[in-house]
């Protein structure tokens, strides 16, 4: 039973009581994120919600560990190009002590300025990590290249330089400015009252103003172009991707289905042919990275330099072959049930359905039934989705990035042909 809670500042307050469960999974989330940064303070959403456990007035960051170790939660927090949660899954008695804690430091951090220091250089580090991680860092090469002068293609760690320029003015006047009422969304799902979890958030909540001016994410225009960085390393990693629907868009279930068709688990053309006929990658999937009012579909792919030219020649007639309707009713219907039974297996998660509670919120203002979704998937027809293969990989109209032993002149552009 899902139930729903506007207070007079614009907060939202959303649960879904699960009577099954022992627990209940709690989250504050903040409709915020990389896109909304200017460049020059490119991370600075990702160093609050680090600096947002480091302590308040009446606990330090030792102390909100001990606390929540004390009552068997384990608190997170994640940062995205649109939002930030905060969030923690404990028995359902100790509700009210993680509804405290959590409230507490997401209302009450101090942002002492050692402290943004010190953790400035562990953010760093992680920068250094994901650059030493050529399969992760391919994707931010590749958003920069294909939203290139957007908002949308910043790294969401930020970079050394904007990093390392922040401080505790710059954060503080951008959480003014972001962190607004109208922005925050609380969740909860499981064994849980929406009337209690509303007496509790309110008297904390409803004193926060109301936002002045609404801020808006400026639309990423998609940038088609080819990027090689040369690196010294074993293999090429290469990403290669194209505009696609995005998460309000009725096309998103057929996008969906062609992407698990052609890399998006092990039985998909991509994976088959790729890695276990041919043996020419470890790693070789397709993905859908979709927003609020863009999105694009990409192939990931890490494989010695010399088969990178067979492997995009690979790549490029598995879509095709999508594209030419080469497509049974049978292959729709084996993955229409493959991504019913991970929606509905996700469903028994307490956490997966306080997640869904806050993300259908933001794109839809409304809950939205696991049947509605069901049902959508189901509807989508053979046409419809290579009607989509075909419009989403168009010739001209995709961007390819490459990270290793590789230099452009060494691609065989015919490969991204789809005439």
């Amino acid at each position: 039973m899902h139930k729903k809670t506007v207070l007079k500042n614009g907060v939202r307050i959303i649960t879904e009581r699960q009577d099954y469960a022992k627990s209940v999974s709690l989250g504050i989330w903040i409709n915020n994120g990389s896109r909304y940064e200017e460049k020059t303070e490119n991370g600075i959403s990702h160093l609050i919600e680090h600096m947002t456990f480091k302590g308040t007035s009446t606990r330090d960051c030792l102390q909100i560990a001990k606390e929540l170790d004390a009552i068997g939660g384990l608190a997170n927090a994640f940062t995205g190009k649109e939002y930030t949660c905060f969030h923690s899954r404990v028995l359902d008695k100790h509700f009210d002590s993680l509804g405290n804690i959590l409230s507490d430091i997401f209302l009450n951090s101090l942002f002492d300025p050692d402290d943004i220091n010190k953790e400035s250089q562990v953010i760093l580090q992680e920068i250094n990590m994901v650059e030493d991680s050529p399969d992760e860092y391919i994707h931010d090469l590749f958003t920069n290249i294909f939203w290139i002068d957007n908002s949308l293609g910043m790294p969401v760690l930020g970079t050394e330089d904007t990093v390392s320029a922040l401080n505790r003015e710059i954060i503080l006047n951008y959480k003014d400015k972001f962190y607004t009422p109208d922005r925050i969304i609380i969740a909860a799902a499981g064994n849980i009252d929406h009337e209690k979890v509303v007496a509790f958030f309110l008297p904390l909540l409803e004193p926060l103003k109301v936002a002045k001016n609404h801020v808006a994410s400026k639309y990423p225009d998609a940038n088609y172009d080819i990027l090689c960085r040369y690196k010294d390393l074993e293999q090429v990693h290469l990403c290669l991707g194209a505009s696609a629907p995005d998460l309000l868009s009725k096309k998103r279930f057929a996008s969906t289905i062609f992407n698990t068709v052609l890399g998006g688990n092990m039985s998909s053309r991509l994976f088959q042919e790729i890695r276990e006929k041919r043996g020419l990658a470890y790693s070789i999937y397709s993905f859908i990275s979709s927003f609020i009012d863009t999105g694009f579909l990409g192939v990931s792919v890490g494989t010695d330099a010399k088969d990178i030219n067979n492997i995009l020649k690979l790549i490029n007639f598995e879509i095709k072959k999508i594209q030419n309707g080469e497509l049974s009713e049978a292959d729709l219907l084996a993955v229409k049930e493959h991504l019913i039974g991970n929606i509905l297996l996700s469903s028994e998660s307490i956490d997966s359905r306080m997640m869904r509670l806050a993300k259908y919120e933001y794109l839809f203002d409304r809950y939205v039934e696991y049947d509605e979704i069901v049902n959508a998937i189901e509807r989508v027809t053979l046409n419809e989705v290579i009607d989509i293969a075909k419009e989403i990989f168009t010739t001209g109209k995709l961007s390819m990035v490459t990270l290793g032993p590789l230099e452009k002149k060494d691609l065989d552009l015919n490969n991204l042909i789809f005439d």
